[in-house]
């Protein structure tokens, strides 16, 4: 008689399959970030704070990791206040006459020339403030919207061989994390309900020791089996290929420098893009040659589907519309600050924002806790 066990089993591998590639959120999540850079318009970068929290409110799982979101929110509305308060107490290079207040200055010695604490704070200074503070702040809540929609376990799989010790430490600090918020929020409930302070340094002092003694516990445990199971193991390659290898990557990554410089300067377009594409090719070389050093297997790799191609697609044609919007119109993608004056919403590129929209239609909507609890009792690996 058969038992349901294969039936089960059956249900987690499509699950597994249902989802989509850590990678191509990664690449969607960056490509939004990457149209924050080429613009200040404020109702542009609001707009592709809307979309990315909409996908993600859309399809985030319902997993420890993915509540780190709020996080990345209130670190971004953090950056935009710390970068108006540093305009208004160090003042700021802009020219202004619309002066809003006279701060006391207070008088710095010879060799601090340039800098000045207090003074007029004018409109042009906060506004150009907010539209730089609001910039960065998008490229955190983008980077948040990554760490919430791809699970760093599946990420960490996805990397290539010369990358993993690397990625093993990067995926650990994002695994953590999310655990350090729950522990000081759980700390903080139970002193509450005990009655003693939660706040001030007091409160922060009496939290924080058990958080750092917790995530201690946890790094020596985590230390412990890994390297039971092998991990940071090297295999023995010649000597001629490591040579080649570290050549082959260190040449890359100064090509992509000289490359990107050549792009971002006026003078080095015409050798801008070839140098980035050889240093890209010399790095991506250098990296297979280093994977060498790092056998491994990997336990059902995730496949690369058509919803991962949209998915990637859709932020990279956002980044695309955006850099060739400030080409072809770089007033309205930087309004500017002197004189002050009203940002416009430019019609074409707030359509290619919207672009952005798609992973919220064409991935399928995150497995519930029941789900993927039972895909965790048959794959212990995930």
């Amino acid at each position: 008689m058969p038992s349901g066990r294969p039936d089960d089993a059956d249900v987690a591998e499509r699950l597994r399959r249902a989802q989509i590639h850590p990678g191509a959120w990664w690449l969607w999540s960056l490509a939004l970030g990457t149209a924050a850079t080429r613009t200040t318009n404020p109702l542009l970068l609001a707009l592709l704070i809307a979309v990315s929290a909409y996908v993600v409110a859309a399809r985030r799982p319902d997993t420890p990791w993915a509540r780190s979101y709020n996080a990345f929110v209130k670190l971004a509305l953090a950056v935009i206040v710390i970068r108006l308060f540093f305009a208004v107490a160090l003042g700021s290079p802009i020219p202004g006459t619309h002066v809003l207040v006279t701060l006391p200055e207070i008088p710095l010695p010879d060799w601090a020339q340039g800098i000045r604490l207090g003074g007029r704070v004018t409109v042009e200074s906060l506004l150009f403030a907010f539209y730089d503070g609001l910039r960065l702040a998008t490229m955190l809540i983008c980077v948040g919207a990554a760490n919430a929609l791809a699970s760093p376990s599946r990420l960490l799989k996805s990397l290539p061989g010369a990358l993993y010790e690397m990625g093993v430490a990067v995926v650990v600090a994002l695994t953590f994390a999310p655990h350090l918020i729950a522990d000081v929020r759980r700390l903080r409930a139970a002193r509450r309900l005990r009655g003693r302070p939660d706040r001030g340094i007091r409160g922060l002092a009496q939290v924080g020791l058990p958080v750092l003694e917790g995530a201690l516990e946890r790094s020596v445990a985590l230390a412990a089996a890994m390297d039971a199971r092998g991990y940071g193991r090297t295999a023995q390659v010649p000597v001629a290929v490591r040579r080649t290898t570290a050549a082959l990557t260190l040449t890359g990554l100064l090509g992509v420098c000289a490359g990107t410089y050549g792009l971002l300067t006026a003078d080095g377009g015409t050798y801008g893009l070839p140098v980035l594409l050889l240093g890209l090719l010399a790095a991506l070389a250098g990296l297979w040659l280093g994977g060498r050093r790092s056998p491994r297997t990997r336990y059902r790799p995730d496949p690369w589907g058509p919803r991962a191609w949209l998915v990637a697609g859709s932020g990279l044609a956002v980044a695309a519309a955006t850099v060739l919007a400030r080409s072809a119109d770089p007033a309205a993608l930087n309004p500017g600050v002197v004189p002050p004056t009203a940002p416009e919403l430019p019609l074409w590129p707030a359509a290619a924002i919207l672009l952005g929209l798609l992973p919220a239609f064409v991935t399928p909507a995150p497995a519930s806790a029941r789900d993927t609890r039972e895909r965790s009792r048959h794959d212990p690996f995930r």
